[in-house]
């Protein structure tokens, strides 16, 4: 039997959700922002309908830092790997040189969306907040397709490196 407690929860998460996506449209259609799904799909913005908030773009800025943040500390291991976890001297092996170059590209990008970032949560400013998820949208449009690449190379050579070896060993 359905419990009518957690069918109420759900509605009223769908309720705050599709509140969230109204609140959206306003602020999408006056600073010309991506369409709420395509930002829900890359960032997961929809989980900033937990949060009462009457500033929604700096929810939907953090969602969006937060995940380019998770990119940052990844490739920054891969590029400077003082106290990365073990598996990641496994992946550095299989990366070329152009892909470090294109790694050490988008490092540079990341740091500069961090610093931006940082001073968007200094001083709050709805239209500069705008800005940044609309330019980081655009911005993660390019490079999750280089990342992607990098990544597919590394799945490749790993299976390679695994076929050839048989023992297993990545190292």
């Amino acid at each position: 039997m359905p419990n009518p407690k957690e069918s109420k929860e759900k509605s009223e998460d769908k309720s705050k959700l599709e509140e969230m996506k109204k609140k959206y449209k306003g602020i999408q259609k006056k600073y010309n922002l991506p369409d709420f799904e395509k930002l829900n799909k890359d960032f997961q913005i929809e989980k900033a309908a937990e949060s009462e908030t009457d500033f929604l773009v700096r929810e939907i800025r953090k969602f969006i830092g937060d995940k380019m943040m998770n990119y940052f500390k990844f490739i920054e291991s891969l590029l400077n790997p003082v106290n990365a976890p073990m598996f990641v001297f496994s992946i550095i092996k299989l990366i070329d040189s152009e892909e470090k170059k294109r790694l050490s590209e988008i490092y540079k990008e990341l740091m500069k969306k961090e610093v931006k970032f940082i001073e968007l949560d200094l001083e709050f400013d709805e239209e500069k907040e705008a800005e940044f998820v609309r330019k980081s949208y655009e911005f993660w449009q390019e490079v999750k397709k280089d990342i992607l690449k990098i990544i597919e190379n590394i799945n490749r050579k790993w299976d390679d490196k695994f076929e050839v070896n048989n023992k297993g060993y990545f190292g």
